[in-house]
């Protein structure tokens, strides 16, 4: 049962990272200018006359409407009367930006949604961790640790919110992503008891350990790449993807070429595990991911940003970390490999 939550909360935290992808794809990172509420609703606006100022209508403590172009936050619970009375409101402090996209909203919304459901499985999965306390600690230990970081994640959230989508913000928040993955994946490794039926060499370990830093740098990369591509969106329009790489920063630079060194060592690690007969089956899932990551990159690159290319692209990333940290799991019980000795 326990395994089984973990399995859920992994999947869901994946959703999240997908969820968030879209966000990013759509521009919707400010659909809700509020944290946890959205425009002061726990279920937010559809029409834009729903955060204007309505006279004899009651508004609730926090609710947010849009005033000469400035978010407005309701000082109190009261009844409005015919006309705007600056006495009952207050201005918005978290940030000045005030623009309402319905569809930007609800995505957003969604993600938040999916964030919460993630963490609610999370705290299931930690009280399940009770029953796995007197055989092994760390398993309760952390999974209340995921709770804490679920937790962490979503205060990073709202701080995205309210540096509107500061870079470093947003490469914090995708960062701590990944290091839920990691530790959820180690809880499934270390509450399996199924006998292993790998093995491992020193070199091969010590190499992919470098393989997953590697990938986790060329994420952190990504993010940037990102950011400059946001800032071209909000420079030229989306109408304009055909101009958003023509003048690539460094980084663009650094983060393409890198893909090719993350290519050649996993390449190098498919061959090893062939050689040695190791076992490791899931490198050959790692090639896949790397080959399918580097063909978004080209498509986004040569053929100006086809449709859902860019979450796919950063999903893809994702789930290649997931499935490396796995692999590098599996090589940390694994017998030593007995290899033969050549002879002369």
């Amino acid at each position: 049962m326990y395994r089984k939550s973990v399995k859920i909360s992994l999947i869901l935290v994946y959703l999240v990272i997908i969820a968030g992808a879209v966000v990013r794809m759509t521009g919707s990172g400010m659909g809700c200018p509020d944290w946890p509420k959205c425009f002061g609703y726990y279920i937010p606006p559809t029409e834009v006359s729903e955060i204007k100022f309505q006279p004899n209508r009651e508004y609730k403590k926090g609710q947010v409407i849009i005033m000469d172009e400035s978010l407005k936050v309701a000082a109190g619970d009261f009844i409005s009367g015919t006309s705007y009375q600056p006495s009952n409101w207050e201005n918005y402090e978290k940030h000045d930006y005030a623009i309402f996209n319905p569809t930007h909203t609800w995505v957003e919304y969604i993600n938040r949604l999916a964030g919460a459901l993630a963490g609610f499985a999370v705290l299931i999965m930690a009280f399940l961790s009770f029953r796995k306390y007197r055989l092994k600690k760390r398993i309760t230990l952390l999974s209340w640790l995921c709770v804490f970081m679920m937790g962490f994640q979503a205060w990073l959230g709202a701080t995205v919110v309210y540096s509107v989508l500061s870079p470093v913000k947003i490469t914090i928040h995708m960062v701590m992503a990944l290091v839920i993955v990691a530790v959820l994946i180690y809880l499934l490794k270390i509450s399996s008891e199924k006998e292993a039926d790998q093995f491992k060499t020193k070199s091969f370990q010590t190499l992919l350990i470098i393989a997953v830093v590697m990938t986790l740098i060329q994420v952190v990369l990504g993010t940037q790449v990102r950011q400059f591509v946001d800032e071209q969106v909000r420079s030229l329009g989306y109408d304009a993807e055909n101009l958003w790489l023509v003048n690539p920063d460094l980084t663009f630079y650094i983060h393409r070429s890198f893909s090719i060194l993350v290519l050649g060592i996993n390449a190098f690690l498919w061959w090893k595990n062939r050689k040695l007969n190791l076992n490791l089956n899931r490198i050959n899932t790692v090639i896949s991911l790397i080959i399918l990551e580097v063909a978004t990159g080209i498509a986004m690159y040569n053929f100006d940003f086809p449709f859902l290319s860019q979450p796919l692209h950063l999903v893809i990333a994702t789930l290649l970390f997931g499935f490396q940290f796995y692999l590098l799991m599996e090589t940390m019980n694994a017998p030593q490999a007995k290899l033969r000795k050549s002879s002369s």
